[in-house]
């Protein structure tokens, strides 16, 4: 029988990129974008499988979404609530970037807002680690959905652990599929993304894949059989925009693994498709 479930829900945090292209002749340069992890991974997908639902808010969220035939339809409102957004100085020259974030009080998501979701209609699920308490209550009612399925219905977790806070490496013990950045491994003294997966293995849990990409230097993954898996990165002509380069690699690496693909299979399209995202402004031209 078909398999017609939806393919992913993404649990993280909305914000509006304000994008400044500097270095132009006559100035500079602005404008705005769906930005964070909802924006470039829901924008990356969006050219990849056609279902991909979020919990958002604002009507220029919705109207960004919309254009890419994104499934709005777990809209979380939060009244009386400021938009996030961040200040976005983008270097025409070199490709890189300087942001300035602030968020005054959106919440984030909760594992109550998350039993609105209708298990039953997805395949995969991707945390951005943010307030792991709630995460791990979230991860839960999946793990415990998915003891009450057979195995090819089960839906498959992951998380993303970018930054370097503390109470978010518990959350190492809880994807099937892993990602730890480079910013977390220079933190723990790692100094290669292999490096950084021997090291960090021991925190997964068993029969996990564990995924680190290390920019210019191309991505490493590990699973159960303790081999490093490496791809090289695939450079555009010209570096335009940098920004979003890792929640598209996250994405595609997603997307393939979802389809069947191996390790080495997905760490190299991730590795192509964020290529890619660097040689053009925003994610429209990635595919």
């Amino acid at each position: 029988m078909e398999d017609t479930r939806g393919f992913f829900v993404c649990v993280f945090f909305p914000l509006v990129d304000c994008i400044c292209l500097s270095g132009k002749p006559r100035g500079t340069w602005m404008s705005t974008a769906l930005g964070g992890l909802l924006g470039w991974t829901s924008g990356s997908l969006c050219f990849l499988s056609p279902y991909c639902p979020f919990t958002v808010c604002r009507s220029f969220v919705l109207d960004d979404l919309g254009r890419y035939q994104i499934d709005t339809s777990l809209l979380g409102p939060h009244p009386g609530c400021s938009f996030p957004a961040s200040i976005v100085i983008s270097n025409l020259r070199n490709g890189s970037r300087t942001i300035l974030h602030r968020n005054r009080n959106l919440p984030d998501v909760t594992a109550k807002d998350f039993q609105k979701v209708d298990l039953t209609r997805y395949k995969w699920i991707h945390w951005e680690g943010r307030n792991p308490g709630e995460q791990v209550k979230m991860i839960k009612q999946v793990e415990q959905y998915n003891t009450t399925v057979p195995p090819e219905q089960r839906i498959t977790i992951s998380v993303e652990i970018e930054k370097t806070r503390e109470e978010l490496y518990q959350l190492f013990q809880y994807g099937d599929v892993v990602f730890v950045s480079k910013d977390v491994a220079r933190h723990f003294g790692y100094n290669s993304a292999a490096d950084a997966l021997k090291g960090f293995y021991s925190r997964v849990k068993k029969g996990a894949l564990l995924v680190c990409a290390w920019a210019e230097k191309g991505a490493d993954g590990m699973g159960p059989e303790g081999v490093v898996i490496h791809s090289d990165a695939f450079p555009p002509t010209a570096i335009i925009d940098t920004l979003g380069a890792g929640d598209t690699f996250n994405a595609s690496v997603i997307f393939s693994l979802s389809a069947g693909k191996s390790l080495q299979e997905a760490l190299t399209f991730g590795c192509e498709i964020a290529g890619r995202k660097c040689g053009v402004y925003g994610y429209d031209g990635i595919v």
